[in-house]
């Protein structure tokens, strides 16, 4: 009896140590997903009135869209048939993509970093309102409260009517729209369709909508060394990033891990104050953490409810 005791002691040790350990592994690729977004952020912002928004994102495209393609084609996605239904999905993720992709990065050459990763941590609540609206998701009470007191920080960063309001803090707030739109044509996607072909034709669409806008506008400058080298950072940031947020959802509880995507406000926090030299006032500060805060409780809640059904 004791020997069977111990060892079935030994074998939950085991186990706990195992989900231990993948919880860590997620949580470190989680702060490099963010951290890696945050500084292609920095890089792309870092040209801002240097080069055109159509031709930095042109550029980044090509380079973003021959990595990725080689990528697929070693998976073997690269040319896949989806299925109907599919089709009319890629087509509104890669319009919400580019649409989200123009006015973040609007936002972003004329506000500070920080202030707009602050307005963007409001998605988690934007996408379960709309999933509860369009989709007819369930959303108890609880969450619908935390939706609100979110909006409140937003609306605390944003400061509609003050004299320091700019269009920019729209442009933010629309982005957040086309995110919503693109997670949840996303998530309407079949299992069918891989993740590697939606995100090939994502960057596709994106390097030939600005690569056309790019032509039309005439606004090439020539690319100097330095600004060639930071599209590049750029581009492998935006992929090391893609990679790391796929690679987290295979491992650990999505109820630890989800919440370490909040430490890309602080990434933004630090990089704006070192390199732009930007830091929020107090109000903006206090409507990231209540915006934060609402998004904790949503996946606590979420979580919790997760936990009920498996029981």
């Amino acid at each position: 009896m004791t020997v069977s005791g111990s060892n079935v002691f030994s074998f939950e040790s085991i186990g706990h140590l195992m989900v231990r350990s993948e919880n860590l592994t997620g949580a470190l690729l989680m702060m490099a997903s963010m951290a890696a977004f945050t500084l292609n952020d920095v890089l792309m912002k870092a040209m801002a009135g240097e080069v055109s928004l159509s031709q930095l994102m042109f550029l980044r495209g090509i380079v973003t869209t021959v990595i990725v393609a080689f990528i697929a084609w070693k998976m073997g996605v690269l040319v896949v048939r989806p299925a109907r239904g599919d089709r009319w999905l890629l087509l509104l993720r890669m319009a919400a993509e580019i649409g989200a992709s123009y006015f973040f990065l609007t936002a972003l050459f004329s506000m500070p970093i920080a202030n707009v990763t602050a307005i963007l941590q409001a998605l988690p609540l934007t996408i379960t309102l709309a999933a509860a609206i369009v989709l007819k998701e369930p959303v108890g009470w609880r969450r619908l409260v935390a939706i609100a007191v979110g909006f409140i920080g937003v609306m605390l960063i944003v400061r509609p009517g003050a004299t320091d309001f700019t269009a920019s803090s729209l442009y933010a707030l629309v982005a957040i729209c086309f995110v919503t739109i693109r997670d949840l044509s996303t998530r309407r996607l079949s299992s069918a369709t891989p993740s590697m072909f939606v995100t090939l034709s994502t960057s596709v669409s994106i390097m030939v909508f600005f690569g056309v806008v790019s032509l039309v506008a005439g606004e090439w400058v020539e690319m100097d060394l330095r600004n060639s080298v930071l599209i590049s950072g750029a581009a492998l940031m935006i992929i090391g990033g893609y990679l790391c947020s796929v690679m987290v959802m295979r491992v650990g509880e999505i109820s630890f891990i989800a919440p370490f995507r909040y430490t890309g406000l602080v990434w933004a926090l630090l990089l704006g104050w070192l390199v732009f030299g930007e830091w929020p006032d107090t109000l903006t500060l206090i409507g990231a953490a209540i915006v934060v805060g609402s998004g904790m409780f949503m996946l606590y809640r979420e979580a919790l409810l997760g936990r009920r059904k498996q029981t």
